[in-house]
Order: structure tokens, then sequence, then C-alpha cells
């Protein structure tokens, strides 16, 4: 899996001309993926060609138009304003070989666990020809990844894991779960191995060179220190996230996939979202040596798992007899992108399911921010306060109103309403707000609590049929 062994190589492929042509779109970039999906073991040695004027033009687009600026401090808008004359000079450079990325701007933000996760905020040029890059890159390995990985992938969202896994569990045979955790995954990833295993589809010294030269530029730390990067991935990249999934496919992927084609004789299913992973065994000897096994793969690769966040707990549809039976309690639960996972049982006949909520920790730290901020803009005008806060609670309810989960999106809305309530009473030592009152305006005005997704089996037949 780590040897690329004898391959076939892309001398002669017809997936777009070795002119560069100013004129060209990406409109050849589907001849990559079609190249990709005839021929699994296809080194692609003809890539850059591919990244034209108009790419970068695309690019530049697609990319966030309130993002923070890097240490250029050039933003999305000034960039806009001589586009064509600056991106004429950004592509001049890239195919000269005269290009070269500037360090992040590093910043920290604060994680529910109470720990600091490092983003690192490039240069608008950086994420231009970064952009550029994936896009090309995705033609090949978006024909390579699994189906069971869902992070950071084009047509693929966190819902979708969350419908496959909670399908996979009703579906299947399943009384193990396997939460995986693991340890810094950004910051451990290896450049050698990351290196080899991009060259196993990519040839192109040029696309290569690129990549090197982002994994490694590092960032400025706070007293100005030039900080080279000598392992890991900057969380907060363009390019970050696909070359994880690159990582985590030849690392984790493939290797699942053998094991349990190769070794399982039981049930087993898997459902990745970047670094997070959960998979379900029917058999709990094999979940055991699929966990040590799994530990001495990521070894390997410089990768371990975290010991306190890698859990394997008793749950499905025969969990809480079985616990019953032991004298155990209730099944427990786990977490997976945001959401607290629970074994339950519909009203109507008492059929096995699988209840999704907020996760609590996801919750406080959600109210925490909006409380600092209510705080410190306290004497904003009050209609700004609540446009603001409207957008937050629609927000909240477009990634949680799953359904299961009213009661949930009810507590959060009521707990935003106290907050405000709190913060505009602080405005004034004479303040008549009267809660009753205040209450009834704010169910006027803040969005209505509803589900707005379907349900699992629902989604998940439609975009998966077969």
């Amino acid at each position: 899996m780590e040897e690329s062994g004898l391959t076939k190589r892309n001398i002669q492929q017809g997936v777009g001309g070795r002119t560069q042509s100013r004129t060209n779109t990406s409109s050849n970039l589907p001849g990559i993926r079609q190249a990709a999906a005839k021929d699994s073991r296809l080194q692609f040695t003809a890539l850059f060609h591919h990244h034209t004027l108009n790419l970068l033009k695309e690019s530049f687009f697609q990319l966030k138009r309130n993002a923070s600026a890097g240490v250029d401090g050039v933003t999305w808008q000034s960039y806009q304003q001589e586009l064509d004359a600056r991106l004429k000079a950004l592509h001049e450079k890239v195919h000269l070989g005269s290009y070269r990325p500037r360090p992040a701007r590093r910043v920290c933000i604060p994680k529910a666990d109470g720990s600091e996760r490092p983003l690192s905020i490039l240069c608008l040029e950086d994420k231009i020809v970064q952009q550029a890059v994936v896009k090309v890159l995705e033609g090949i390995y978006e024909e390579d990844f699994l189906g069971f990985s869902y992070g950071f992938r084009p047509a693929r969202s966190q819902h979708d894991a969350l419908d496959a896994l909670t399908v996979g569990i009703k579906r299947n045979p399943v009384n193990w779960v396997l939460d995986l955790d693991i340890r810094k995954f950004f910051d451990q990833v290896d450049h050698e191995w990351l290196i080899r295993f991009l060259e196993h589809r990519v040839k192109d010294k040029r696309i290569i060179r690129l990549v090197k030269q982002w994994i490694k530029v590092g960032y400025y730390a706070d007293d100005g220190r030039h900080v080279r990067s000598v392992a890991g991935v900057a969380q907060g990249s363009v390019i970050s996230p696909l070359l994880s999934n690159i990582y985590l496919h030849y690392v984790f992927d493939l290797w699942v996939n053998q094991w349990r084609k190769r070794n399982a004789q039981g049930k087993v299913i898997v459902v990745r979202y970047a670094d997070d992973s959960v998979l379900g065994f029917q058999l709990e000897w094999e979940a055991q040596r699929f966990l040590q096994e799994l530990g001495d793969r990521l070894k390997e690769f410089g990768l371990s798992l975290h010991e306190n966040k890698t859990r394997l707990i008793r749950f499905g549809r025969f969990a809480k007899k079985d616990l019953q039976r032991l004298g155990a309690g209730k099944p427990e639960t786990f977490e997976f992108l945001g959401f607290t996972h629970f074994c339950s049982v519909t009203r109507s006949n008492e059929r096995f399911t699988v209840v999704r909520e907020t996760s609590k920790k996801r919750m406080r730290t959600t109210l925490q921010g909006i409380k600092d901020h209510l705080m410190k803009h306290r004497h904003e005008a009050v209609p700004e306060q609540l446009e603001w806060l409207k957008r937050v609670i629609q927000g909240h309810m477009n990634y949680f109103a799953v359904p299961g989960n009213s009661r949930r999106i009810n507590a959060f809305r009521t707990a935003v309403q106290r907050i405000w309530y709190k913060a505009l009473k602080r405005r004034s030592q004479r303040s008549r707000l009267n809660w009753k009152k205040f209450g009834a305006f704010v169910n006027t005005v803040f969005p209505k609590v509803k589900v707005l997704h379907p349900w699992p089996e629902q989604r998940f037949g439609v975009k998966y049929s077969r």
C-alpha cells in the first residue's frame, strides 16, 4: 500500500494540450477525472498546464470574501480592484518558478475542551494558487477516495456523514461502536510520507514543488520569528483539507477497507470525516483486535490515538437488553460532528432508532460566545443586536435542526433569550425591562424552532439509491 509498484505514466494521455493558453478554462479538468477513473494506477506527469489564468480567476471568486488578511494585509476587496493585472502577474510568477509562498499569520481559537486550535491565515495570493491546485488534484483523488470518507469533499457534507452513520447502525447488526480520535493529527502529519503518498498519482515535479513549499513555509510567531514547519499541515490553509484526506486515505482508509475484507467475520461499518472516525462492529473481540492493530498501523506513520478520547462502547439495537442482563445500567453515548448519539426506540412501534441531540459541550461554547459578544457590544443599537442574534439562531438551526433534536434547539433559543435579556438590563441601572413582555416580543422576532433536515434514511436513500 505504501509502495506504488509498477505504474503506467500519462505521457500520451489525452486530457489536455501541453501548450499554455490563457484562454483555457477549467473545462479541461473533467478529462483528468476521466483518466483517473479509467486507470487507478495512472501517474499524472503533466498537470501544471491546467494551472491557467482563468483557473486562477475562478479560484479567486471561490474564496471567502470576508476572510481575514494574511501578513501582507491584502483583503479580497482590495485585490479585486486591479484583479486582471494582479492575476496576470501571479500567473507569470507561478509558471516562471519565481513564486514563493509567504509564512502564515497564526491565531489560536479556543476549543470546547478548553484547549486551543492554531489557525494559519494565509496571504490572499497563496490562497488563490492553492485553490487552483486543489481544483486540479480533486479530479484525481475524487476517483480514489473511498465512499466512507466525507470530510472536505465536493458534494459531501457533515450531514451526509451523520446520515451514513445513523443508517449504518440501524440497518446492520452493530453491537459495538468505536469512537476514534487521532491525537493532534494536523500537527503530526509526516511530510516525507505525505509527499510519497502524493507521488503515487502525481509525478508533475512542479506541482510537488509547490506542495513542498506550502507545507514547509511555516508561520510568524508572536515575537516576529519565522518558524518553519517540520511536520503537520497548516489548519486554515486552502489545500490542507485535501492533503489530510490524501494522507488518511493511504494510512487509514485503504488499510481499514482491506482489514474488514480479510479479517472481519462479523459486520463492520466505517464513517470518517477528516480526522474524526466512528466504526461499528458486530463482534466485540474483532473491535478489540482492530483497535490494537490500528494503533500499530498509525505508529508507522507518526500518528497515535488519543487514549482518553478513543472509546469502545456497547451500542446498538441489543445494547439496552444486554446491559440490563449484566446489570450495567443504560447504554453509553458517543459524540460525532457536534451531536451526541443515543440508543432509543420509536414512539409508534418501539423499534430501535438512533437519536441525535446537540452536544452539550458545543452548546455551552456557542452560548458563551454569544454572551461575550453581547457584553462587548452591549451599547450597540437594539435593532443591530437583534439582527445579529437572528442570524446566529438561524445558523445554529441550519446545522442542528435534525429530527429528534427539537428539545435542544428550544433550549438553545431560550438560553439566547435569557442572555440577551441580561445584557440589555445591564445597559442602564434604571432599566425597566420586563421579562414577560420581553419574552412575548422575542417570540415574535426570533426564528421559529422547526426541523430543517429530513430523516437520515430519506436523504441517504436519495443520494445513494443503490
